[in-house]
């Protein structure tokens, strides 16, 4: 039996505090080889730049019809961190964690149980998007796309970095030949 592999997106994420009641968070979702991109964005009453960056995340996530293969990259190390460390302890300490000696309910826990609902859809490796990075070795291509911000011209940094960022995510076996 032939199975077909799951699609594979990239998840760009961003989010800006542009007011003192609130901020905006936007997400572009383009499929690797495809060249077509959906972008949504939306504001929301909070102050914490962190919380609007996870909106993005679940938003995008929530937004793939079927399961895939994402690479999200985000700025925030708050959502990498999560990703990567926080999960699977929330999860199993019923999404509280020990803070200054008290067990308290976890951050955002709310938007963290759905990007775990997501997780079971979907394979996600994070990425940190790294602003005004020296150009290395292993990051040639992501130090050298950098994102506008928020206010002007969100819609050019994403395909740019999609371009950039292809050689970069392709396997080591391709990318030689």
């Amino acid at each position: 039996m032939i199975t077909t592999p799951p699609a594979h997106f990239l998840l760009f994420t961003e989010a800006a505090i542009d007011s003192p009641t609130g901020g905006t968070w936007r997400f572009v979702l383009e499929q690797v080889g495809a060249g077509e991109a959906l972008s949504a964005s939306d504001s929301e009453n909070v102050e914490c730049a962190e919380r609007l960056e996870l909106f993005a995340v679940v938003r995008g996530l929530e937004a793939l019809e079927q399961p895939a293969k994402v690479t999200l990259v985000t700025k925030s190390r708050y959502v990498g961190r999560g990703l990567k460390r926080g999960l699977a302890d929330w999860r199993a300490n019923s999404w509280h964690w020990e803070r200054f000696g008290r067990v308290v309910p976890v951050r955002d826990h709310d938007l963290w149980r759905r990007v775990d609902r997501a997780l079971q859809f979907h394979q996600v490796e994070c990425r940190l998007w790294q602003f005004d990075a020296e150009v290395t070795d292993d990051r040639p291509q992501v130090a050298a796309v950098r994102p506008q911000p928020a206010a002007a011209g969100w819609s050019a940094w994403p395909r740019k970095a999609a371009a950039v960022l292809s050689d970069a995510l392709r396997p080591a076996g391709l990318a030689a030949g």
